[in-house]
């Protein structure tokens, strides 16, 4: 259940009216009082003889009995309290309930107060209720009103409970606005899946991911075919800026401009500014690397290979990293999201799409981010923009499977950080956006595991025990646990590649093994292979055998030198810790 205080005003006539009316997408349906001060108030109805005027001057009543002098200069109080989609529909004994607890709880009507504010509770949906107040007592006083918002979501919480409500999780005042009654009508009315207010959300968040300059940013939101208006200074200086759909318009097919900091917090022009802001030495960020068309492009599977790297080291990060630190990554790991579903091939472009969407809400907390420690992430979610599209099959599939099991584990970690961190609705949130990568991991890496798995099983029996003495000796806890899994010989192929291409398989595995505990994941074998491939520099793609796979292109007689593993942050270098289950 969710409430929301709306500003005050001074117009109670004209808020009964709209509260009656037909609403602005003709969304009312059947308006009519369930509760109110007084069980005699008028209820306005349609071919009823009350007006809206004799609710209007009833409400503002003790308002108008005080000297004009002494009269607020806002003093319409005015609360929706909407359920959640999933919720039964209630009735309107049960909204009169609801709506007498919420005046209680806000101080607008306290139980047993004869001389508290007077109020109505207008029911115009199967799904909310509106209250309307005056907030000048019946004896004359102001209502102690202050902390409402975050009284009525209290209470709202107990409403759930009593109920059998869906139990939302307590915000902190960080997430993005909701839509309106009056945007979803309209979006139902059009077959939208989205609202507009939504949709612009995602396509902004999508041109800001690893964007380095304010140039820039504007070139993405018009590629993206956005309407833009620009606030500017009288000095010519930037203040700000408004986009819109090219097909939402109002009733004057004028387009609907939204700001960016109404689409999210985090999308104003100076948050969006602090992303390229230099860094703790004074250079600029490694973000402002050159893509023009004329410089060398890096490839889909280059970019996600590199982009696999800096989100391990996020991951390292969250385990231990300060707080200040973890927020600037979680920020940036909502860009690599964006910028990866972006460019995903279709099979798993909705479900990055739907986490990197869920994952929004876990990048903002009331924790200050400390921008240039994020750096990696966000130059790997520009690279990924910049690398294109990738197809769904070859190295390009097989890196992306890659980055999607190393990001679910950046998510899962972020999911328990918010988690010790009481952030419910943040938590909530990264684990829907788990669960979204866990379905694009299992639409992405089937066709590459099951190559390397028959690629294992047609290797010699010799071969076949030197691999399981190799990962006897690197993991002697971990070992029979692994030989029994399914993908065992995905990894002993991908181990013989790592022997092949000049490594010691059993000391590249202790390595990857070292860096999490494994003991809890569902497939440990899948985890190493991706590992293993990364850390030895393979390709991700083993359609070849491991005689010419990871030798290609090594001059005869030489070794290709052991791939240098990525730097660790000693001080984040996670100990005692079990790895997210997948």
């Amino acid at each position: 259940m969710i409430p929301r205080v709306h500003d005050m005003g001074h117009d109670t006539r004209g808020l009964v009216a709209y509260l009656y009316g037909p609403g602005k997408a003709e969304e009312h349906v059947n308006p009519h009082l369930v509760a109110a001060w007084d069980s005699q108030a008028p209820d306005p109805v349609p071919d009823s003889e009350a007006t809206y005027g004799d609710l209007q001057r009833l409400l503002d009543q003790p308002v108008m009995a005080l000297p004009e002098s002494a009269r607020p200069d806002e003093y319409v109080w005015h609360l929706s309290v909407r359920a959640a989609p999933e919720d039964p529909i209630l009735t309107d004994e049960q909204w009169a309930d609801i709506a007498r607890r919420m005046v209680a709880a806000t101080g607008i009507a306290p139980e047993g107060d004869d001389a508290a504010c007077r109020w109505a509770a207008v029911r115009h949906a199967d799904d909310h209720i509106h209250i309307v107040a005056t907030v000048v007592r019946e004896d004359g006083r102001q209502a102690r009103i202050r902390q409402d918002g975050a009284r009525s979501q209290a209470e709202a919480r107990k409403v759930e409970i009593d109920y059998g409500l869906r139990r939302l999780n307590v915000g902190d005042g960080t997430a993005a606005k909701r839509p309106t009654s009056a945007e979803r009508h309209k979006a139902n009315r059009q077959g939208k899946e989205r609202t507009p207010r939504e949709e612009l959300r995602e396509t902004v968040r999508r041109a800001a991911a690893g964007v380095a300059s304010e140039e820039e940013f504007f070139d993405r939101l018009a590629a993206a075919g956005l309407l833009i208006r620009q606030r500017t200074a009288p000095s010519g200086d930037l203040l700000g800026y408004k986009v819109a759909l090219p097909d939402d318009r109002n009733e004057d097919q004028e387009p609907i401009y939204y700001s960016g900091s109404t689409l999210a917090p985090d999308l104003s022009l100076p948050r969006i500014r602090k992303r390229w802001a230099d860094d703790l030495t004074g250079h600029q960020s490694d973000a402002a690397t050159d893509r023009s068309s004329s410089s060398p492009r890096i490839s889909p599977s280059a970019a996600r290979r590199q982009a696999t790297t800096a989100v391990w080291q996020a991951v390292l990060i969250l385990d231990q990293g300060d707080d200040g630190q973890i927020a600037a990554h979680l920020a940036a790991a909502g860009e690599v999201l964006d910028a990866l579903a972006k460019t995903s091939a279709a099979h798993t472009r909705r479900e990055l799409r739907d986490a990197a969407w869920a994952f929004e809400r876990a990048t903002r907390s009331h924790v200050q981010a400390e921008r240039g420690h994020d750096r990696a992430l966000r130059q790997a979610a520009r690279d990924l923009v910049y690398s294109g599209p990738a197809l769904g099959r070859g190295e390009d599939g097989a890196t992306t499977a890659m980055l999607i099991d190393m990001a679910f584990f950046l998510v899962s970690a972020a999911a328990h950080w918010h988690a010790k961190k009481e952030h419910a609705q943040q938590a909530a949130a990264a684990r829907q956006a788990a669960d979204h990568l866990r379905a694009a991991y299992q639409a992405a890496a089937p066709p590459y595991l099951g190559v390397m798995h028959q690629r294992g099983r047609r290797l010699s029996h010799p071969l076949q025990r030197k691999q399981a003495a190799h990962l006897r000796r690197a993991v002697p806890e971990l070992a029979e646990q692994i030989l029994a899994e399914p993908g065992w010989h995905a990894l002993a192929a991908t181990l013989a590649d790592v022997e092949n291409a000049g490594h010691d398989p059993a000391a590249l595995l202790a390595e990857a093994a070292e860096r999490r505990e494994l003991d809890t994941a569902e497939s440990i074998s899948d985890v190493m292979v991706w590992r293993l491939r990364r850390l030895a520099d393979l390709p991700a793609d083993a359609s070849t055998g491991p005689e010419s796979s990871t030798t290609k292109g090594v001059p005869k007689g030489q070794t290709r030198q052991k791939a240098t593993p990525p730097p660790q942050n000693t001080s984040a270098t996670r100990t005692g810790t079990r790895e997210p289950r997948r």
